[in-house]
């Protein structure tokens, strides 16, 4: 359906896009990762024109795309692009976004393109609101708006640059639905994300960008649990770890909590894992960290989830020093903590200007710990 063929793409002070090459079959949902500023965008608006490439060939359909005088306006009729920013039109109502590139581009009448529209908003679960303007609903609503004016057009394929990324927190479970819902109806498509989790769960492929290419390509289970190439190991242990960094014991709790919840739910545990996690780090603080009087003090917390042992390893390093097993015992915070782990392990490990520091991992079973600490 696509062919990538040693595409290029540079820019005056930097090249994302020094060598792709891929072949996108019918039917494939391709989740697109990497490191922010790896090409990811760049790639999707390359493949639908938008900044065209400065090298290599695009065939789309049996047609070279990057040919000089190729009608864009056939790509437009092939190629769905959904942004981060919806762009949708103020001024025209729901139901006009989603008529008039129809009418514009397809040379349909404007009841066709009424009646296309209106079958999609209906399958968005948005008819009641067709006559609404994108002011008047909701991010999520507006997205999904977004998706049915691509739909319209009848494309091969769909490009979507994180779709969720603009959108509050709890509106991001109804566009995932629609991906998910048109990824099971066999729609081909290309998504950048930066949400692992989903890119795992909806995508057939990944490709994982780097180095100005398609650094590795493979499974959603080959890419996230049994990656080929060390920067690809690197990247997966990256994205399945978080760290809370503590100046001076000054920090904000009630984000560090809501980092670590989002972290839970990013690698796919369950909410009593992930609310044990919260409850560990919250009894830690009481435990091992100082007033704010102290002013030389500095920590570094990181959770690591290990997919393969289904482990969360918890590591906070600083420079409290060591606190006695005698004293940790007779703390209420502490014998909480025992019962949420499986393992303890404190260890002093250097000695800078006279103040001992150590490391303690935690490591608590997706969904387990001790089983009687209801």
């Amino acid at each position: 359906m696509i062919e990538l063929l040693h595409l290029q793409k540079a820019y005056p002070n930097s090249t994302p896009l020094k060598d792709v090459c891929a072949t996108i079959h019918k039917g494939d949902v391709i989740a697109v990762i990497g490191a922010s500023g790896c090409g990811k965008s760049t790639l999707l608006r390359c493949i639908n024109m938008l900044d065209p490439p400065t090298g290599g060939k695009i065939i789309v359909s049996g047609e070279d795309i990057t040919a000089p005088g190729y009608d864009l306006n056939r790509l437009r009729m092939k190629v769905g692009m959904i942004f981060q920013s919806f762009n949708l039109f103020l001024h025209q109502s729901i139901i006009e976004n989603v008529m008039q590139p129809q009418m514009k581009l397809l040379g349909r009448s404007k009841q066709e393109a009424y009646d296309k529209a209106y079958s999609l908003l209906s399958v968005m679960g948005l008819s009641k609101q067709q006559f609404q303007f994108p002011d008047q609903i909701s991010g999520g609503q507006q997205q999904r708006v977004a998706i049915a004016r691509a739909l319209a057009m009848d494309p091969d394929i769909l490009l979507l640059d994180e779709p969720t990324s603009a959108l509050d927190p709890t509106m991001v479970g109804e566009v995932e639905a629609v991906i998910y819902e048109l990824a099971k109806r066999g729609t081909t498509m290309l998504l950048v994300t930066h949400d692992m989790n989903f890119a795992r769960s909806v995508s057939n492929r990944v490709f994982y960008m780097d180095e100005g290419g398609i650094y590795e390509d493979g499974t959603p289970e080959q890419i996230f649990h049994h990656p080929q190439k060390e920067k690809t190991r690197r990247f997966i242990r990256g994205i399945s770890s978080l760290t809370v960094n503590i100046t001076n014991g000054e920090f904000d709790l009630s984000q560090a909590v809501s980092d670590i919840e989002k972290f839970a739910s990013r690698q796919g545990l369950d909410a009593r894992t992930g609310h044990k996690l919260v409850m560990i780090f919250e009894e830690l603080c009481a435990i091992y960290f100082p007033e704010k009087t102290e002013k030389n003090f500095c920590a570094s917390v990181v959770f690591e989830y290990n997919k393969e042992e289904e482990a969360v390893v918890l590591s906070i390093d600083h420079n409290a020093g060591l606190i006695s097993e005698e004293d940790l015992l007779s703390d209420i915070s502490f014998v909480i903590v025992r019962r949420l782990i499986d393992e303890l392990e404190q260890t002093p490990v250097a000695e800078q200007a006279g103040i001992a520091q150590y490391r303690m991992t935690l490591t608590v079973k997706k969904g387990g710990g001790k089983q009687n600490e209801d």
